[in-house]
């Protein structure tokens, strides 16, 4: 069988990536206009030590009131609210994964081409472990039109997002359904016949809640040069949402065997990794699998450096052809 063709820098001295072109967050946030947005947010505003206005990204309750007025003010979401200590995901960085999708969904990644971006409800998106904040599916569905399918375990998680969605009024673009068994990411949920134009998902990074406590005392250690001896997610986080048996590296692994299976109803399968000395075990993976192309995006915010790795079994003839015969574009 054919090698993989993987798409990864490997030079070390190459600038830390940015925000994605067409991220609407390059620019520091503008708290007056933000405010003015959601009022909520106005009591955690204050001056930071470099005479700036602010706000304590290590408070989840800040970093909500912030996610409200962004998706409020960037992409016209009047009602986004989840339970307590559930994951307040950073609203930039889950931007930056979709306008990546969307690159290699195209063929524009990582050269810039002039295929089209897809667009509308013809792509048709899954999202495994969409949670109660429902983010990427909202901001995939305003940015591009797409549909989505979000699956999730938790059940207070589901209710959360089915709020957030018959609020704003987008029941016909996204749906959400049960996952009953943890062990599978399609199984159960992805019907007979149904195809997926791609598939998005942000796992577990931990293996243990202690693991991830941990990782955060670590992160303030390094951020504030303080320890704390009960630290607080500062965008929280339930259970599955941060930590899985075998972690981060396990979960991947179930999910990529399990796309093998289930190649048929995707054209591109996709996954954020978190830490950086996974990569070359899931690409290793990859090849055993088969894939025929696989592409490393490295995405940065920040000081904050992850990466999207992104697999197909289609080759190139059957991409395009995918294209043409399900999507409203011309491909060569």
């Amino acid at each position: 069988m054919p090698r993989p063709r993987i798409t990864r820098v490997e030079n070390s001295e190459a600038p830390k990536p940015k925000l994605h072109p067409r991220n609407k967050h390059h620019d520091r946030y503008d708290l007056e206009v933000l405010t003015e947005t959601n009022e909520s947010l106005k009591p955690f505003v204050q001056m930071n030590e470099h005479g700036n206005e602010s706000i304590d990204f290590f408070n989840p309750e800040a970093v909500k009131a912030l996610n409200q007025a962004l998706l409020k003010q960037y992409y016209g979401i009047q009602y986004w609210d989840i339970p307590e200590d559930y994951l307040v995901p950073p609203i930039p960085g889950r931007a930056d994964y979709i306008h990546y999708a969307a690159d290699l969904m195209s063929g524009n990644y990582p050269k810039r081409t002039t295929d089209p971006i897809p667009l509308g409800t013809q792509i048709k998106c899954l999202d495994i472990g969409v949670g109660a904040n429902c983010v990427y599916p909202i901001i995939g569905k305003k940015v591009y039109g797409w549909d989505f399918v979000g699956t999730e375990i938790d059940a207070m998680a589901i209710a959360a997002a089915q709020k957030i969605i018959d609020r704003n009024e987008l029941g016909d673009s996204i749906s959400l359904r049960k996952q009953n068994n943890g062990e599978f990411m399609f199984r159960g949920v992805v019907k007979q016949g149904e195809f997926f134009d791609l598939c998005i998902c942000n796992p577990p990074f931990h293996a243990s809640e202690a693991e991830a406590k941990a990782a955060t005392s670590r992160k303030i250690r390094n951020l504030k040069g303080e320890s704390d001896a009960e630290p607080t997610q500062n965008f929280g986080g339930q259970h599955s949402e941060l930590w899985c048996e075998g972690g981060e590296l396990q979960f991947i692994h179930n999910y990529m065997r399990e796309s093998k299976e289930f190649a048929e109803n995707f054209l591109w399968c996709t996954t954020l990794v978190s830490k950086k000395e996974n990569v070359g075990k899931v690409l290793r993976q990859l090849e055993k699998l088969e894939a025929l192309n696989v592409h490393v995006i490295e995405m940065g915010q920040g000081m904050k450096q992850s990466r999207i790795i992104g697999w197909t079994f289609r080759n190139r003839k059957a991409r395009k052809t995918w294209h043409r015969t399900r999507w409203d574009v011309q491909a060569d």
